[in-house]
Order: C-alpha cells, then structure tokens, then sequence
C-alpha cells in the first residue's frame, strides 16, 4: 500500500529565531530612544526657565513704561547716564535681577554725532531692561 502524503502547508506563527531578533533590535533601539528622551527632558526644563525670565522682564518694561514721564525723568537724572542701572531695578542679590536703564533720547540726531544719548530731545526716553548676567533685553522709547 502505498500511500501519498502531502506536503505540510504554510506554518501560521512566529517561530523563535524572530522572537529573538525582534527582541534583539528593540533593545538595539531603546538605549538611543532612552538618550534622546533625557535630552528633551533637560531642554524642557531650561527652556521653562528662559520662559520664566522672558515674561518677569516684559512685565518689568511694561510696569516702567506705565509710569509717569516726569518719574522716569527723575530717576533717568538721579542715575546719571545710560550705563547705570535706575531706581527701578530688582534689589541687588535679587534671584534673576532685572536692571533698568533710563536716558533721555536724540531721536533726530540734531547735533549730527551719531550718539542717541548726546543732543536729547525733550520729551523723548530711552528704556532698557535687562536680566542681569544674561544677554537677555529689550529696550523700547516713551514719550512724554
């Protein structure tokens, strides 16, 4: 008696070599993936603080740019120049101290020096605040 048999059909099913591949490349994968995960976890926290510091330094502009002109022209004065932080500026030791720089303004440059500080024109204030250690400002102009 002879008999036929046929030949076995398609396996359904993992078999173990590609259980251990796929495992093998998954971990092969996690340890960057893992690196990578670290990192934006460190930038997110530095980029939370630069945040920080950007919106108390608006704030401290806009709170100058309320007052009025004849108080800044008073502390301008009292300062003595554009490179010496006002009366407005954070107590010194202050966490994340923002200086403000008052100076009356040559917006038209009337005596011709180039120098924005010298020839000031009445009614006309430079603001400038800062972060102090930080290369973070912004500067802006009032007017009376």
């Amino acid at each position: 008696m002879n008999t036929f048999r046929c030949a076995p059909g398609p396996q359904s099913g993992i078999s173990y070599i590609e259980v251990l591949i796929a495992s093998v490349l998954i971990v092969i994968t996690l340890v960057p993936m893992m690196d990578a995960v670290r990192g934006a976890i460190s930038s997110a926290s530095a980029h939370e603080d630069a945040a920080i510091q950007h919106l108390h330094l608006i704030a401290m502009l806009e709170d100058v740019l309320a007052e009025p002109f004849s108080s800044l022209e008073t502390a301008a004065t009292a300062a003595g120049g554009e490179t010496v932080a006002s009366s407005y500026s954070d107590l010194a030791g202050s966490n994340h101290r923002r200086l403000v720089y008052l100076s009356l303004y040559d917006g038209d440059n009337s005596d011709a020096d180039d120098d924005p500080f010298t020839g000031v024109d009445p009614g006309l204030m430079w603001v400038r605040t800062e972060i102090e250690g930080t290369l973070m400002s912004f500067e802006s102009l009032v007017s009376k």
